[in-house]
């Protein structure tokens, strides 16, 4: 399993990044929309755990780019802030899985990538 965090915050996102590896994710860590892209086009991801607020860079424009050009990509969306607290992120974001406080215990957000980057069941 491979997972992207794109996140402003390296500390933080380096937290989240170690939580990942002793999970045995394979795990890169970019901090901009530019960086996001990048590693984007090079594809390989299950998961994208994606700040809603980053500092370089429009969160929705990186979710809708990954929509496109990788269907399967699952996004957990972190934020400290209220906004699409009432859930319309998951109207606007056809990959959102789900939307967590960046203050997420960052055991809880890795069982999250674990389980939404987990291979699907065929139909």
């Amino acid at each position: 399993m491979r997972a992207l965090i794109v996140e402003s915050q390296a500390d933080l996102g380096g937290l989240w990044q170690r939580h990942l590896w002793r999970l045995g994710v394979e795990t890169d860590l970019v901090t901009s929309q530019e960086g996001a892209m990048r590693a984007l086009q090079e594809g390989g991801y299950d998961v994208m755990v994606l700040d809603l607020v980053l500092r370089d860079g429009a969160a929705l424009a990186l979710s809708d780019y990954a929509s496109y050009r990788h269907p399967d990509l699952q996004v957990i969306f972190v934020t400290d802030t209220a906004f699409f607290s009432d859930g319309s992120i998951f109207n606007l974001c056809s990959n959102a899985r789900a939307f967590v406080p960046t203050a997420t215990p960052p055991e809880d957000l890795a069982a999250m990538v674990e389980h939404y980057g987990a291979p699907r069941a065929a139909s």
